[in-house]
């Protein structure tokens, strides 16, 4: 009897081992991926759902003001992302998207083409695109100026106070260079990415009140996303 209770208990070990060892894997989408905002394809309803609840910035806050959590998949040409973001105010109050970008609410992805972490701040060794409530999407480049990029594609669709984004994402590596031709990775199974996604919440203030993301990071400042890829988690692609 203690040789089966043993056993159980290894049984429930080892699973639980497993659990936590596969948790940041991302799956292989086996078809089309529409970028649409609904995300009803049966790829997405195969795929578990990761929150977004680290609070990098700001006060305390409340699950009607806001909550988040997200999907990640991946295809030889694309990361797809399906976020579903609960945010009781939408606000975005600067006419240039490249200013002040940051302050108004903003979905952020964050990707390290290769996981090799370092600084990222004004070079492409990794990137930190804000993705605004009007689909544009900005990022600093090596002349420390913010810039638009034609990197993700996305749809938002927003009823009530839940807007759910979907995207499709191209990747490139550090040697990446602004304005000029530059090829994209192919994605292949077993390849590793530094990876976090972000939002940043303001409720009609001067300032971003909240930013919240899904990876944990240890210390006091919190928000270093934008200048460390050492905070980004690390997946691995699976087929």
């Amino acid at each position: 009897m203690k040789i089966i209770q043993f056993y159980i208990m290894l049984l429930i070990v080892c699973s639980a081992c497993n659990s936590e060892s596969n948790s940041n894997e991302i799956s292989f989408a086996k078809a089309e991926i529409k970028i649409d905002g609904i995300g009803n394809e049966k790829d997405w309803q195969n795929v578990s759902w990761r929150p977004i609840d680290q609070r990098w910035l700001g006060e305390e806050y409340t699950q009607e003001d806001f909550k988040g959590r997200y999907k990640i998949m991946w295809d030889q040409n694309y990361l797809y992302i399906l976020a579903e973001i609960v945010d009781d105010v939408l606000t975005d109050t600067h006419n240039n998207g490249l200013e002040k970008y940051w302050d108004d609410d903003c979905l952020e992805i964050f990707i390290d083409e290769d996981a090799s972490k370092g600084d990222h701040q004004y070079n492409y060794n990794a990137f930190a695109y804000h993705i605004a409530l009007d689909g544009r999407v900005v990022d600093i480049s090596t002349d420390s100026l913010a810039h638009y990029y034609n990197h993700i594609k996305s749809k938002r669709l927003t009823k009530a106070n839940s807007s759910v984004w979907e995207l499709s994402m191209e990747i490139y590596d550090d040697s990446f260079s602004f304005g000029q031709a530059n090829t994209k990775t192919t994605l292949t199974a077993n390849k590793e990415i530094g990876f976090a996604i972000a939002y940043c919440d303001n409720d009609h203030s001067e300032e971003r009140e909240n930013f919240i993301g899904s990876a944990k990071v240890e210390g006091e400042d919190k928000n270093r996303g934008w200048i460390d890829a050492g905070i980004f988690e690390k997946f691995v692609l699976v087929k």
